[in-house]
């Protein structure tokens, strides 16, 4: 027996109420599980593991993210560029290296390089 509605029957909305309930606490409890296997699986994964199945292999996508400190930013440009700027939005600082208005170099020393690992399933049928 299926607790799917009846397609016959239209349904209360307190029992649309209560299938919504019940989808809503099952899809938290997977996700929860599956943060908590991806966790393992990237822990194994960084060890050296490797983890396949017959339809997937699993691997580790590394994304990173530069931003520069504003302080620092403002000591080594100065105001006008850090106003230019403004969040010292990665962009726009490195275009404005590219210009030539800021040192290329100076501007790589300042980064801070922050870098994320995101589980990735690649299938194996392709």
């Amino acid at each position: 027996m299926s607790d799917a509605p009846d397609p016959e029957t239209p349904a209360t909305v307190s029992e649309l109420l209560e299938r919504y309930a019940m989808l809503r606490d099952t899809i938290l409890g997977l996700e929860a599980e599956k943060e908590e296997l991806g966790k393992q699986i990237k822990g194994a994964l960084e060890g050296g593991e490797q983890a396949e199945t017959d339809l997937y292999r699993a691997v580790l996508k590394v994304s990173r993210r530069v931003d520069y400190p504003l302080e620092r930013f403002r000591e080594v440009f100065g105001d006008a560029a850090t106003l230019e700027v403004a969040s010292i939005d990665k962009k726009k600082a490195e275009a404005l290296a590219g210009a030539g208005d800021l040192d290329a170099e100076k501007l790589r020393e300042l980064a801070n390089i922050r870098e994320t690992q995101a589980l990735v399933l690649l299938p194996k049928t392709r």
